[in-house]
């Protein structure tokens, strides 16, 4: 049985927070999904993977997607992965936060938008029976916020 982790971008961008939270991932033995709605910022993470810190990886789609610890994409589905990790606004089910380990939701905290959208998701988790915790940057650290 998994949980929701938000964390609330405020002081890193997702470029600088993502490979972090992916090296713990990683350090934990988990196979990581990275799921967004738009292949452009996908693009840019999987750039920005390779160039800052090797983070081993690879974009959905290709023909070593099943050998990838890091995947990236639009419709990567959950159940092959331990911990998935939505960013911008990707949707993810109740059913796939129970199955994972964890499921990590990035969102950008001066995006109103994005407010809304993580807003929503945490009430229709928590609503759903999903344990849920909010993390916001202060200082340049992470803290627990909140706890469901």
């Amino acid at each position: 049985m998994g949980a929701a982790y938000f964390y609330h971008l405020t002081e890193s961008p997702l470029e600088r927070t993502l490979p972090m939270l992916l090296g713990k991932c990683r350090e934990a033995g988990w196979r990581v999904a990275v799921r967004g709605r738009d292949a452009g910022l996908l693009e840019r993470l999987d750039a920005s993977l390779w160039k800052d810190g090797f983070m081993p990886h690879g974009m959905a789609g290709g023909a070593h997607d099943a050998d990838q610890p890091v995947l990236l994409g639009t419709n990567v589905p959950a159940a092959e992965f331990q911990c998935v990790m939505s960013v911008a606004g990707a949707d993810v089910s109740a059913a796939e936060v129970e199955a994972a380990d964890r499921v990590c939701i990035l969102f950008d905290g001066y995006d109103e938008s994005a407010l809304n959208h993580a807003r929503g998701q945490w009430k229709a988790l928590t609503t759903a029976g999903c344990k849920a915790q909010y993390w916001a940057q202060e200082d340049g650290r992470w803290l627990k916020k909140a706890e469901s």
